[in-house]
């Protein structure tokens, strides 16, 4: 069985013409974990029993000729920020090490209503707080491309898992660019959904005006089949809304007379040459297929970084107060048996202890802005900024169909490289970041893989992202498809 090959569709007709039973396929997978995944990194928990009892389920189904939904039997991985009932939900962090989850989110009750098989949970930066997933509190995942660079962040390993063939497709969440830089990072598709298109709810919050759950995917279509699956208004998250499925598919984009605006801010010193290079070349061929190419200005590009490194970081010290040593999760009195002169002791014993040195960094960050004194000064001149990124691409959206940019400025980075220098590494955002301000969907597509690198497979792979407007997120897919499809 060529795991390489299989996309959901192909796996699906598999399973209905008897090729193979969801029994195999997921002892094949489960095979291929135990062969590559020591080096590469992606799962912190495998669940190979309960696994192997969902593939059963569908494989009685299918010997009684029921009718299975498309993704029945298809083997999947979830970011261990999002909860699966019963199973562990760390955060990649170590103050929710022992942390079992009491209910599923709602992707989750979404995907397993349709059949899917969880293999197991993905390494991420912790609290999702990273561009590399460095930041785990278990050790970093690898690039299945060069072993030697990070797959990004801060779903590293949930696009590293789909990279590496060790699951079908997976869910990851993307703050400020956490779904769409691993993908690119790793040739892979990855897409952040419009605010409040998926429910948030199950999802270990971050910043939680920014954070959204979307799919990663080997295809477009792939990315369509989940997103499908898991969009639309929930009662438990009051930020999501009503959408029919498709996500409100208007036919699909002829590229002949399709606008598509290539801001000029995003074209500047710092990107790589080769990025540069493919990401035109990409441009070129839409224009060489019929699209209309159109220079757009996106003036307040240049505050989006500084604007969501205020805002994040407020609304994770906010979110992150719960975890204080005593209600749930690490205690260094429960855990060293240590004692404490105060309750205020174990506060910061706990905090200091459970919590790595980046996620430390953002509260610190986070409740300064938010002090007396300096809220005027930070956070609400940020949310004034934000409110002017939001304009400037509702001002552009009347002139184009989609947005073209590169998804990172640079391809994977090694491990190590920008540890040291926490600015240099949330320039890794600097073209993912608006689009979370804004609300937007994005999806990042690979345009191939420059040409020198070490690695064996000839070159590092590069993504170019493709925004839309609210809730158009079946446009971009099917712009997105058009790359490869002519």
């Amino acid at each position: 069985m060529e795991l390489e090959n299989l996309t959901i569709e192909k796996a699906h007709q598999g399973l209905l013409k008897k090729e193979f039973s969801a029994q195999e396929l997921t002892e094949r997978y489960f095979q291929k974990i135990e062969e590559e995944d020591k080096k590469i990194h992606s799962y912190l928990n495998l669940y190979q029993d309960l696994a192997i009892l969902q593939a059963k389920e569908t494989d009685e189904m299918i010997s009684r000729g029921k009718k299975i939904n498309l993704l029945a039997g298809i083997p999947a991985a979830v970011k261990d920020n999002i909860m699966v009932e019963n199973l562990k939900c760390t955060a990649g962090s170590k103050i929710l090490e022992s942390y079992v989850a009491p209910y599923d989110a709602t992707v989750v009750k979404k995907l397993k209503r349709e059949g899917i098989i969880i293999l197991g949970k993905t390494n991420l930066d912790e609290f999702a707080m990273g561009s590399s997933t460095e930041n785990s509190s278990f050790g970093p995942t690898r690039n299945p491309s060069d072993l030697e660079r990070v797959p990004g962040g801060s779903s590293g390993g949930s696009a590293a898992a789909v990279a590496a063939n060790l699951c079908l497709f997976s869910l990851g969440s993307d703050t400020g660019g956490s779904i769409r830089q691993p993908a690119s990072f790793c040739g892979v598709v990855g897409l952040k959904p419009t605010y409040g298109a998926v429910s948030r709810y199950g999802l270990i919050a971050f910043a939680s005006s920014l954070d959204q759950i979307g799919p990663i995917t080997k295809t477009v279509e792939d990315c369509q089949t989940i997103f499908n699956a898991v969009l639309g208004k929930d009662e438990m998250d009051a930020t999501s809304v009503s959408l029919p499925p498709s996500g409100g598919r208007d036919g699909k984009s002829q590229i002949k007379g399709l606008k598509i605006g290539v801001p000029k801010e995003y074209f500047i010193k710092g990107m790589e040459a080769e990025v540069e290079k493919m990401i035109k070349a990409a441009i070129q061929k839409y224009q060489d297929l019929g699209a209309k190419i159109v220079e757009v200005s996106l003036p307040y590009t240049e505050y989006a970084l500084p604007c969501y490194y205020i805002i994040a970081p407020s609304e994770a010290s906010a979110n992150l107060a719960r975890y204080d040593g005593i209600k749930y999760g690490y205690s260094t009195t429960r855990r060293e048996q240590k004692t404490a002169n105060s309750l205020l002791d174990i506060y910061l014993q706990s905090r200091g202890e459970g919590f790595g040195a980046e996620v430390r960094r953002r509260i610190m960050l986070g409740t300064y802005a938010l002090s007396a004194g300096y809220y005027d000064a930070y956070y609400l001149r940020a949310q004034k900024v934000r409110t002017l990124i939001t304009k400037d691409f509702e001002k552009t959206f009347k002139k184009v169909d989609a947005i073209f940019s590169p998804t990172s400025p640079t391809p994977a980075f090694k491990i190590g490289e920008k540890t040291s220098d926490p600015l240099e590494m949330y320039l890794s955002d600097i073209y993912t970041v608006s689009v979370n301000l804004a609300g937007l969907p994005a999806i990042s597509i690979p345009v191939g893989k420059t040409s020198s690198s070490q690695n064996q497979g000839g070159g590092l792979p590069v993504g170019l992202q493709i925004i839309g407007k609210p809730f158009e997120e079946e446009k971009i897919m099917e712009i997105a498809k058009m790359y490869d499809n002519k």
